[in-house]
């Protein structure tokens, strides 16, 4: 399988988006200081893993290449907690898009743009042939517009396309700022204890199976 840093290495694809004078300021600006920013938060969380039979978190698994499925308000801490692997993931083709992709850039994450409202067929297709040359792959299994906790065919699509199996996770920060988004995006506060739920794999994923996992990660971290 590839090295992280082969992967993060990779240049980077914007999805042929083109960015106003405005946007391409922000695009410097605020990626670098979400990192600084979230590299002091992140500093400061404490993760305690609740893992089920059979499991294979990615930290932990760095052989085991899978397609790691998780709901879109989970991202921020996601990206923290699984940082440097080299992980392929699915984004937006949008400017929010971008902007997410470059932060998760400086994380050691690898971005696949598209998306199941827009360039949805060339992102699967790169998601796919990304997992079938022995990377790692995440998506939201709700982005980029939920509804929340509602599962779209994107995950089960790439799985069953590349032949692999998949695993839901979840991690709840037990203080956290809930966000007045679609998804009720999470940003844990300093110092809180994230709890980390991993369900076993599932070795021909569908969409009801992996919104049942999902689901069940989602009982595990918040109980």
């Amino acid at each position: 399988m590839p090295s992280p840093q082969q992967a993060s290495a990779e240049p980077r694809d914007t999805g042929g988006l083109q960015f106003t004078r405005q946007q391409r300021l922000l695009l410097t600006i605020v990626p670098p200081l979400a990192s600084f920013l979230l590299h002091l938060l992140g500093s400061t969380l404490r993760f305690k893993d609740r893992d089920a039979p059979g499991a294979r978190p990615a930290d932990r698994f760095p052989q085991e290449a899978e397609v790691y499925v998780f709901w879109h308000r989970a991202l921020l801490l996601a990206a923290w907690r699984y940082r440097g692997l080299g992980i392929r993931i699915l984004i937006s083709a949008s400017f929010d898009g971008e902007l997410i992709a470059r932060l998760v850039e400086r994380l050691g994450f690898v971005p696949v743009r598209g998306s199941s409202s827009r360039g949805g067929a060339a992102g699967l297709l790169a998601a796919t042939r990304a997992r079938k040359a022995g990377y790692k792959v995440a998506i939201t299994a709700d982005g980029p517009r939920g509804p929340v906790y509602v599962a779209k065919d994107g995950a089960a699509a790439i799985a069953q396309r590349a032949h692999s199996s998949a695993s839901c996770f979840h991690l709840h920060p037990e203080s956290a700022w809930t966000l007045r988004s679609w998804d009720r995006f999470l940003i844990p506060k300093p110092f809180s204890r994230v709890r980390v739920a991993w369900q076993a794999p599932l070795e021909d994923p569908t969409t009801l199976s992996l919104q049942d996992s999902l689901n069940g990660a989602v009982r595990s971290a918040e109980a």
